[in-house]
């Protein structure tokens, strides 16, 4: 093997980081057993105690690798992760509303035209998902308004920087309206990342969705749905507050810690805790309670006075605060939950005045290796309204001063820079001049110095700030400048017991499908099964790691990528050994067979694995959710499996046949040794047979289809909401479908069993047009009305998801674009490989008729009780289908091209048949081990993924049947009756019997 020493150092690179990278796993599930054991008392896990237990430890080193400190935070960052299917937690998709940006830059206005075409706009886009929101806009106005310039409305004050005047034509204002769109989509992504990192919630996971204005964010673990609702869907606050001088808090400041410290002693709880790291000055090691005001006026780290520090940290609430500069009063950031608390406590509260409020800095300072929030103390007015709020902002951007230096360039409307110009002129005049806070949230993002009296609205931020930092901060001004209401589109929320239940199912279809696969590959093939057995273990050990390395967490539909991963990494294995087998048949020496079938492998592993990473890229591209996460795992098993199937597995079969003519290594056993020997099937003669079958089939799927009224869509594409209800004991599910009709009003309901006889799942269309929370709440209520008269079985709901209308159109749209993408990404790459349009046509023919042959079955399925769903997981498992027939039509026509360039005097039409039969034991051995793998996964792998496995069990058995009996078939009667006119030889029909000219002997 060339290259063998890169082989084996690219091996032993890869396993060493997917070792470091799976390292962390293990860390992570050993602090959270001890968090666990920390708080277990009689047998039961005090989850508060727990999860203060891991708060304690978040930033403290938790490990070491080669000196580097790593803590609990680090190592989440890093392990490999479970999504939400197997861990519970919550999923939402939240959309940007252009209307209230459109209303916003129009500056509300009140004209019937522009209300009226906002309307139709709105009534539009319900049917034209895909058509942004401000092109149906203008049209609409067109069309109210004819021959009206948009000038009219949107020709004010605020536009005014924006370049928009009254002779701005309407492609100029649509162009404006529409990059306003799209910075307001980023500002709410700044906005909303913030809050997803104040839930607190281990490995959250937010990105845009690409081409919309979504907003896709992952919770695992969270447990109160509906306050994240209300916290993601809350319109940003900006504010900005005057800050206390240090003189003014201080003595209050120093008043609150006395009475902290008398509470402490009359509890006996003065003790410092362990996880104090503040540092206070000599006189708090004295126990001076009062050391800390008296250090606000000075600069002083919390490195210095380390000694004094250790002897004893001060008392009361100084015991965590510390002084990071003039003025300044600070935390470490794992105490600022103490803090809080603290500043909360009812007697403190009453002693502090009524203005006076605390805010936490955005983000930490790092000083000596250790992370710091400054707390601010924050001059409230008595109405609690500030002084000034975001809307007063008009533009924000990042600039540079006179030395080069980022800062943040603020210009105001005219409104608010009057009210700007007296809070400025009133800071400067002070000694030492006051602070301004500009608060997000109620999280301070700056609180510069006002220097001087500003007027006219326009100011300049300065301070230690990058490019990044600069950018940022200006996103955030800018977030209160026009409103940009989010809703939610979809949303899935599953509790912890059904992430439990998804575990051991996966669990189990996994390691069943991975025993099958090595049992059968050793007994197929003897010791060369047991060595390929060694290169799958590897490559799952692979696939994990990379999972791992990049923080991809682990779901259900990942899993059943991984079953597919496994039993397509076998196929190349098949491949190599039926080749070997061959040229051992052949009459070489073993070292010869094994050089020359893997070489002769080479061409249709490497061919089938591009189609198969094809559609893994095209899933990840336009797939969402659980989607995605299948086309990731699908595409490293792609990668993985070529490195170990191809190479991994010919380093050691290479090893263990070093030195010698003979080898006890075999790549048979006593049952496998005379298995389809000399098959000689005349496949293409039952071409027809086959091309009327097929179309039977599929016309009577499609009728049966239309009679059962349409297909049976899941909620993913055709929106609703749906509910997995757990009850004391089974349900009939048309007795609780009619218990919940009046309650939904009639709406289109359907209830059925899900998994167990006593779990069902509600799935209903009523208030679907309507995403919003008032409509979710509404249709919860409805159904724990409906489900009233069920309360001795204590129905309990599991787990809930909601498609809008929005976004199952969209769904609709990029399965349908992924399957015409797919199809023709497949027949531009066969066409490059084997040069012939005509192998390309008949590949796509023969996968088009798998997918019709697959949808077609659903029907006949219902007929049987078998009501399974269309779903995103089911386009995912069709595109699948789609690969796997692929491959076998790839190992076929890389037969027929080899047969026909060392048999230039034989035409399509003589080798065809042959080449079927050369690799028909191929396609049993492939077509078997996948079929055992989707089996298990259909008996094992839980109700979630049986519509998956359904499907892929259909479509395994008819991409085998059609990768023989059509696509080559086609071929033969397309170019193949060319060949044979331009020859003038025998007619193809003749020649598809068992009589076909024998091959060269180097090859058969």
């Amino acid at each position: 093997m060339r290259n063998k020493g890169l082989i084996i150092a690219l091996a032993a690179v890869v396993s060493v980081l997917c070792i470091y990278f799976l390292s962390f796993t293990m860390v992570s599930r050993r602090v959270q057993k001890q968090a666990a054991d920390y708080a277990t008392r009689n047998g039961q896990i005090d989850q508060a105690k727990r999860q203060h237990y891991l708060d304690s430890v978040w930033r403290a080193p938790v490990v070491s690798v080669l000196g580097v400190d790593y803590t609990y935070k680090d190592v989440r960052q890093s392990e490999l992760g479970l999504g939400l299917d197997l861990k519970g937690g919550m999923h939402v998709t939240l959309e940007v509303s252009p209307v209230e940006i459109v209303r916003a830059m129009a500056g509300n206005s009140k004209d019937p035209n522009f209300n009226k075409a906002l309307a139709l706009a709105q009534q539009r886009q319900q049917t034209n998902a895909s058509t942004p929101f401000t092109a149906l806009f203008a049209q609409a106005y067109q069309e109210v308004a004819p021959g009206d310039k948009l000038s009219r409305i949107f020709a004010n004050t605020t536009n005014k920087s924006r370049g928009i005047d009254y002779n701005s034509s309407n492609e100029k204002i649509i162009g404006a309206i529409n990059k306003e769109v799209e910075e307001a989509i980023e500002r709410a992504f700044t906005i909303l990342r913030t809050r997803v990192d104040k839930f607190g919630v281990n490995q959250p996971n937010i990105q845009r969705v690409k081409g919309t204005g979504r907003i896709q964010i992952e919770l695992p673990g969270v447990d109160n749905p509906d306050r994240i609702r209300k916290l993601l869907q809350g319109q940003a606050k900006l504010e900005f507050w005057e800050v206390w001088q240090p003189a003014e808090f201080s003595p209050y400041l120093s008043a609150a810690n006395e009475l902290i410290v008398a509470r402490e002693k009359a509890n006996g709880t003065s003790a410092t805790p362990a996880t104090t790291t503040a540092a206070t000055d000599s006189a708090a090691a004295q126990g001076d309670s009062t050391s800390l005001a008296s250090q606000l006026a000075k600069k002083k780290t919390p490195a210095q006075d380390t000694a004094a520090a250790a002897a004893n940290q001060g008392q009361g609430l100084f015991k965590y605060l510390t002084a990071t500069g003039p003025g300044t009063i600070a935390a470490n950031l794992r105490d600022t939950a103490k803090v809080n608390d603290l500043l909360a406590l009812p007697e403190v509260r009453a002693s502090l005045p009524a203005n006076l409020t605390f805010l936490w800095a955005f983000k930490p300072d790092v000083i000596d290796g250790k992370e710091f929030l400054v707390l601010y103390p924050i001059r409230k007015s008595k109405d609690a309204v500030a002084p000034l709020g975001g809307d007063a902002v008009s533009d924000a951007r990042q600039d540079y001063d006179q030395t080069g230096h980022p800062e943040v360039s603020m210009q105001m409307n005219p409104a608010g820079a009057r009210k700007w110009e007296k809070i400025t002129a009133a800071a400067a005049s002070e000694t030492p001049k006051r602070q301004v806070a500009i608060v997000l949230d109620d999280l301070v993002q700056s609180a510069p110095v006002v220097q001087s009296e500003i007027a006219g609205g326009n100011s300049s931020i300065s301070g230690s700030f990058d490019i990044e930092e600069a950018q940022d901060l200006a996103t955030k001004l800018k977030s209160g400048k026009l409103p940009a209401p989010t809703r939610i589109v979809e949303e899935a929320v599953v509790g912890p017991s059904l992430g439990r239940e998804a575990i051991n199912q996966g669990l189990y279809s996994s390691l069943a499908g991975l025993v099958i696969i090595m049992v059968f590959m050793a007994i197929y093939y003897g010791r060369a099964g047991l060595v390929a057995d060694l290169a799958l273990l590897f490559n799952m050990f692979l696939i994990m790691g990379v999972l791992a390395q990049f923080g991809t967490a682990l779901t259900l539909p990942g899993i059943a990528g991984l079953i597919l991963v496994i039993a397509s990494s076998v196929d190349a294995n098949v491949l190599i050994f039926e080749r070997i087998r061959e040229e051992l048949d052949h009459g070489l020496s073993l070292k010869d067979a094994i050089n020359k079938g893997y070489s002769r492998a080479f061409t249709a592993i490497f061919d089938s694995n591009v189609t198969t990473m094809l559609i893994a890229v095209i899933l990840g591209f336009f797939g969402t959710g659980p989607v995605q996460n299948f086309a990731i795992t699908l595409g490293i098993g792609v990668l993985t499996s070529f490195l170990s199937a191809v190479y991994v597995s010919r380093l050691i079969i290479e090893w263990l046949t070093r030195g010698k003519e003979t080898s006890n290594i075999t790549f048979s056993t006593f049952l496998s040794r005379n298995l389809f020997k000399n098959v000689n099937f005349d496949i293409v003669g039952k071409r027809k047979i086959a091309y009327i079958a097929s179309a039977v089939v599929i016309v009577a799927g499609f009728a049966l289809m239309a009679v059962q009224g349409g297909p049976n869509l899941g909620v993913d594409f055709r929106g609703g909401r749906s509910f997995v209800v757990d009850f004391a004991k089974p349900e009939v599910a048309s007795e609780v479908r009619e218990a919940l009709a009046d309650d939904f009003q009639n709406a289109g309901t359907e209830v059925k069993t899900f998994g167990a006889e006593n779990r069902l799942r509600i799935t209903t269309s009523y208030l679907s047009a309507d995403e919003s929370v008032a409509a979710d709440q509404k249709v919860r209520a409805a159904l724990d009305k409906g489900l009233q008269q069920y309360g001795a079985d204590r129905p309990v709901v599991q787990s809930t998801s909601k498609v809008g209308a929005t976004i199952a159109d969209d769904i609709k749209r990029t399965s349908v674009l992924s399957l015409g993408l797919t199809l023709l990404g497949i027949f531009v790459y066969v066409l490059f490989r084997f040069e012939k349009w005509q192998y390309s046509m008949a590949a796509v023919i023969a996968l088009f008729h798998d997918a019709l042959l697959v949808i077609a079955a659903f029907p006949f399925a219902r007929l049987f009780g078998l009501n399974y769903e269309m779903d995103q997981i089911f386009v995912a498992a069709v595109l699948t289908i789609i690969g796997f027939s692929m491959n076998d039509t790839v190992v076929i026509y890389d037969r027929i091209r080899e047969y026909l360039r060392e048999n230039p005097n034989l035409t399509f039409a003589q080798v065809v048949n042959p080449a079927l039969n050369s690799t028909f034991s191929r396609t049993m051995i492939t077509f078997t081990t996948v079929l055992l793998v989707v089996v298990v996964l259909f008996i094992f792998g839980g109700e979630t993924l049986r519509s998956f496995s359904f499907t892929m069990i259909v479509g395994i058995i008819f991409g085998t049947y059609s990768s023989l009996f059509i696509a080559t078939p086609i071929i033969l009667d397309t170019y193949g009756r060319k060949e044979a006119r331009e020859r003038g030889t025998t007619t193809s029909t003749d020649l598809t019997g068992t009589d076909a000219p024998k091959l060269s002997t180097t090859t058969v």
